[in-house]
């Protein structure tokens, strides 16, 4: 039977971009991005707050450069890649999980410094 790991994400950056060269001058971007669900009002008048997700996001190579020279924190982009889920042990010696997306594609839009800009895609 197939299967399919594909995760497609529009939201806002976080902070900015952690970008390290590893092995051989090759780049690699780490991005938090904030994705939100809008608050609502049930039927019977419950409200439902706001709720952000937080997604950590992993880029390499060409776009990882790209990372490193456009964007910001607060910037909105889009991005389609897989999910990934390692573990690492931390200074205690604790076994810990981290679910990552790999992203395959990148597309940049307008931040909030850029003056009527409302969509830009330097790739």
């Amino acid at each position: 039977m197939a299967s399919v790991n594909k995760v497609i994400l529009l939201g806002n950056v976080g902070k900015e971009p952690d970008v390290r060269y590893v092995d051989q001058g090759v780049c690699v971007a780490q991005v938090r991005l904030a994705t939100s669900e809008r608050a609502y009002k049930l039927d019977n008048g419950t409200e439902v707050p706001e709720r952000t997700e937080w997604h950590n996001l992993i880029l390499w190579r060409r776009q990882a450069e790209i990372v490193e020279k456009y964007v910001h924190k607060g910037d909105q982009i889009y991005v389609e890649g897989k999910i990934q889920t390692r573990s690492y042990e931390d200074k205690q010696g604790i076994t810990r999980y981290i679910t990552e997306i790999w992203v395959d594609e990148l597309k940049l839009f307008g931040s909030p410094r850029s003056s009527g800009q409302s969509n830009t895609n330097p790739l």
